[in-house]
Order: C-alpha cells, then structure tokens, then sequence
C-alpha cells in the first residue's frame, strides 16, 4: 500500500458547519478500526509535534461514550472531549456529539457539536467526510480559529502511517 498525496478538503457548507474530506489508500474497514481503536487512535491523532493523547476511552455503540484528552508534554497543558455516539455503523458511519474542554488550554466552542464521519471505498481507497456541526456561525468560527483543520491534516498524514503499517 502506497500513502496518497491527498490533503483535507475543507468547505463550510452553512453558518454552523465544517465539513472536511480526505481520501486514503486503504479499505474502509481499515480506515473505521483506526477511527474506533483507542490504541491506533492514541497513534494518529496526536499529529501535532509535542503533544500525547494519554486518555482515549470510546464505547463505540449507540448510546455509548467516549472520552479523549491531549497533553503538552513540554508545558503540561491539557485539553480534551467528551460526548456520546449516536449512530455507529461498521466502516460505513459514525457520529457522536462532542463537547470541548479546554482544560488549561482555555477558548470557547459552544455547548454542543455534532460530529458526522462517513467512509466510503471505491477500489481500495477510502474517502473520509466529516461534517461538524457547531450548532452556532460562532462556535464554528471559534473552533476554525484553534488551527483545527491544519491539525486535521496533520492527524490524516500521521494516519496514513498508520494504515501502511496495519495493512503490512
């Protein structure tokens, strides 16, 4: 398996939302074990250089919880979300909401955000959708300000990795 050169495709297709897409070479099976394993999350979702997810706990069903948290390793500052899964359909479908706390970190966004992933194949490369619903054009704007999408990407690429390393 080769990495692609894709990046994120990034639109905001109303006021409260962020919707990003981004293809892998891999199977989608694959793809949605990376987004629902806490030990291969732990792997790509802290692309970000100094930082760990030292806390990763999903109960990847309907009705369950998750809870992920990031640290800085140099200063300590932490971070996290929390929410709940309201749709988890194998390699196909997840969504959950997502509640931020900014622990150390600090910032605003909003109550509530709704968080829809859906995998899709065609020969053997995986598009990713996801759309983030923030539920206010001032929550959104709150969570595009954080550089989230430039660390969307840098999460995808670190995931890419980790797909070549799991399909080897």
């Amino acid at each position: 398996m080769t990495t692609t050169t894709n990046t994120a495709q990034v639109s905001l297709p109303s006021d409260r939302e962020v919707k990003v897409v981004r293809r892998f070479n891999a199977p989608r099976a694959l793809v949605y074990q990376a987004y629902t394993e806490p030990k291969l999350m732990k792997r790509w979702l802290t692309a970000m250089p100094g930082w760990s997810m030292p806390v990763c706990e999903m109960d990847v069903r309907v009705g369950g919880a998750y809870r992920w948290r990031w640290r800085n390793e140099d200063g300590g500052a932490e971070f996290g979300f929390t929410g709940v899964f309201r749709d988890a359909e194998p390699a196909a479908r997840l969504s959950h909401t997502q509640i931020y706390d900014p622990g150390d970190v600090g910032g605003d966004m909003g109550d509530e955000a709704l968080i829809t992933v859906e995998f899709s194949e065609e020969k053997g490369v995986t598009t990713v959708t996801t759309l983030m619903d923030f539920g206010s054009k001032e929550a959104r704007d709150a969570a595009i300000s954080t550089g989230m999408t430039d660390g969307m990407e840098m999460s995808y690429q670190k995931l890419e990795e980790v797909l070549t390393e799991q399909s080897a």
